[in-house]
């Protein structure tokens, strides 16, 4: 399974999830590389992250899956909870320098709020932070990670749930190169381009609406090269070989292009 991050992340939580603990992991720096991974055959497997419930959509993971001709054959989602992490036998009284990733160091501004004596450093990764500060290869005293890094690479939890608000879920989409059967798949996602005329995406959604169908994302993304055009994602629920198809056998008359990421089960919230 191509991850971006290191072992520890909560990508590598999502593949547990999606996957089981038999999961062999690829990690990456880049989304990039983890879809030229799965591409390569390095990689049978890769589990992107799309959206989180507080920052929202991850863009460059939306351009990529239009850059890429890999399929969606599954979903997982995963309760963000962020811990502080040390070297054992730190105290909170020596912490003054904690690193994470950028995102993760925004989720925790409470936590700095309260310690204004305590300084984030940002750094590429959750889990390669907690790694590196353990290996004595970070210039701080603590790092923000996953509970799963801590007891990877060996560090002390000294506060754990630092994240501001507690409902913090990521979802994570899982890409393959073939298209996975649609047997019990519930949810279908898309991308489409429309014609640049008044009108176009209420006729658009008008398909989706007439059939009583529930859109639960829809997303829009600067057209590369074509100012002031977008191209739209769209997740969908519904049988594939239903009303979902009926209304992309619509959609298809009225988009200028228009691809099927792939169909697959939708999961819920982890309880």
């Amino acid at each position: 399974m191509a991850i971006q991050g290191e072992a520890g992340s909560f990508s590598h939580a999502a593949a547990l999830e999606a996957l089981g603990s038999a999961v062999e992991l690829v990690p990456g720096p880049t989304l990039e590389e983890l879809f030229r991974g799965v591409e390569t055959r390095r990689a049978s497997r890769g589990v992107v992250p799309i959206e989180n419930s507080l920052a929202g959509s991850v863009y460059e993971a939306y351009d990529a899956l239009g850059a890429h001709a890999l399929h969606v054959v599954g979903e997982t989602q995963v309760r963000v909870r962020h811990c502080l992490v040390v070297p054992p036998g730190t105290t909170l009284a020596d912490v003054r320098r904690v690193a994470s990733h950028p995102v993760a160091l925004a989720q925790c501004r409470r936590f700095f709020a309260e310690r204004p004596t305590v300084a984030p450093v940002p750094a590429y990764d959750t889990a390669g932070s907690v790694r590196d500060l353990l290996a004595g290869r970070l210039q701080a005293d603590a790092a923000i990670g996953s509970a799963l890094a801590a007891r990877l690479y060996g560090g002390e939890i000294l506060l754990e749930g630092i994240e501001d608000h507690p409902e913090n879920y990521t979802r994570f989409l899982v890409v393959a190169r073939e298209p996975g059967p649609l047997d019990g798949t519930s949810k279908t996602s898309l991308v489409f381009l429309l014609p640049n005329v008044p009108g176009s995406l209420h006729r658009a959604m008008g398909v989706f609406a007439a059939r009583g169908l529930d859109l639960t994302k829809i997303e829009s993304r600067p057209l590369v090269g074509r100012p002031w055009e977008y191209v739209f994602y769209l997740d969908v629920l519904g049988d594939p070989r239903g009303a979902v198809a009926e209304a992309l056998a619509e959609l298809a008359g009225l988009a200028r292009e228009l691809r099927v990421l792939g169909a697959y089960p939708a999961r819920a919230l982890p309880s």
